[in-house]
């Protein structure tokens, strides 16, 4: 992976540097992962890369590290949350028709209930 400056500006860039308080339940040199302040389901959990990364769009192959950690770190936390069983939902979104409301790239990680598809 290669390494990318945080931006100051950036939300998640603050919530990763401690500047902004979140519940954090998984961290480690590349990411972390905390819980969402609108959760859309009964567990809903955003893991984000400790670099500022703006989008999936803005990813390549030299990321193929984090991917991995970030779906295995998923699994981990789906685990431990207790929604593995069941099925959960990992999603991103890419740019404002796809739902994004904050420019860095993160993944949402939902359980606790069905969902049906396609989504809204």
């Amino acid at each position: 992976m290669s390494s990318r400056p945080r931006d100051p500006s950036c939300l998640f860039c603050r919530i990763v540097a401690d500047e902004i308080p979140s519940t954090r339940v998984f961290e480690d040199d590349l990411l972390i992962a905390f819980r969402d302040i609108a959760p859309r389901s009964p567990t809903h959990v955003l893991l984000v890369p400790r670099d500022h990364i703006a989008s999936a769009a803005k990813l390549t192959e030299d990321d193929a590290g984090l991917l991995g950690r970030i779906f295995a770190s998923a699994a981990e936390i789906a685990r431990s949350e207790g929604i593995a069983d069941g099925g959960y939902r990992i999603v991103t979104n890419i740019g404002e028709w796809g739902g994004q409301s904050v420019d860095h790239l993160h993944f949402h990680l939902m359980g606790g209930r069905r969902f049906s598809w396609p989504p809204g």
